[in-house]
């Protein structure tokens, strides 16, 4: 009967140990939480003790965090990083990396001085290098000739100057803001005056300024320290595409594009609520597209300006 009920048990827990690993690889196949596929390993002893009135079978079932896989998630660039999803009657497109791990790069222009313009030639130029392009976007208002309208700052050289004049359009519903990483590779979401306060002189800018790695400059703040910008209407009836970027308070950066046509209050409460960042900033409507392979998104369009990307080595 010990035997009979021994073997039960031994079914039961390696049945057990099979659907944990199911569930394991179906959460990573899936794009759930890293670090919660733990790789179980089950072992399971029978101590048969010689000198007692009756055989016992003793289960030992030890449940173990593979430390090398855990490393390796905790190392590894965020591949699952993008979803779409809906808030009201919205649909989004999100996708969430950490700089610390992630390498996130701005473009504007190839070798050859000509913007790169489209997704396809930034691709190719990043192929070429032995780099994989697995997250992009258009990043920020730019003018016909592709250059931006306001601060760019690509691998340490700032290529346009901070703009903080009074104009028309969306650039110049201030506060604007800029988006950039600094050298330590911590990104930010910052309005344009106090930019300029943290900003070195034009002579120090001028020869590359060692704090700011990439910068990006657009407008309006979608959300600043938490709150909406005060010019959006409740009211509102102007509804385009639109995308923009967003930084969490642990340091993560949030990317999202619009799939429907929303208001510009519509889309910083869903940077404030939904995201959770206290800090967004709107980079442009209309031309707004993404290339987020893992979901199923490389989208066609006008030819952009500068251009945000996420870039690993190839394999």
């Amino acid at each position: 009967v010990e035997k009979a009920t021994f073997r039960r048990r031994m079914v039961a827990y390696r049945n057990f140990g099979r659907r944990s690993a199911r569930s394991s690889r179906a959460a990573r196949a899936d794009g759930g939480d890293s670090l919660t596929c733990l790789d179980f390993q089950l072992d399971a002893r029978r101590e048969w003790p010689r000198r007692q009135m009756g055989r016992v079978a003793t289960l030992s079932v030890r449940v173990r965090l593979s430390t090398a896989l855990a490393a390796a998630l905790l190392a590894a660039p965020a591949f699952a990083a993008c979803r779409e999803e809906a808030a009201g009657a919205a649909r989004y497109a999100a996708c969430v990396f950490n700089p610390p791990t992630d390498d996130i790069r701005l473009f504007l222009k190839g070798a050859d001085g000509v913007p790169y313009a489209e997704f396809s030639r930034l691709k190719s130029a990043l192929d070429a290098q032995q780099e994989t392009l697995v997250f992009a976007m258009n990043a920020g208002m730019y003018h016909r000739d592709r250059t931006p309208v306001g601060l760019y700052v690509e691998a340490g050289a700032e290529q346009k100057r901070l703009s903080t004049k009074d104009g028309p359009g969306n650039f110049h519903l201030k506060p604007n803001g800029v988006f950039w990483i600094d050298a330590d590779g911590a990104a930010h979401v910052t309005e344009t005056a106090e930019f300029a306060r943290l900003s070195p002189s034009p002579a120090l800018r001028e020869r590359g300024d060692a704090r700011v790695a990439y910068a990006t400059q657009s407008g309006p703040m979608l959300v600043i320290d938490g709150a909406i910008h005060p010019k959006f209407l409740v009211d509102a009836t102007s509804k385009k595409r639109r995308n923009g970027v967003g930084v969490r308070a642990d340091g993560t950066v949030v990317f999202a594009i619009s799939d429907t046509a929303v208001t510009f209050r519509e889309f910083a409460v869903y940077f404030r609520d939904m995201l959770k960042t206290p800090n967004a900033l709107y980079l442009d409507g209309t031309i707004s597209r993404l290339h987020a392979p893992e979901i199923g998104r490389d989208e066609p369009g006008l030819a952009m300006g500068p251009i945000v990307g996420v870039v690993v080595k190839a394999d």
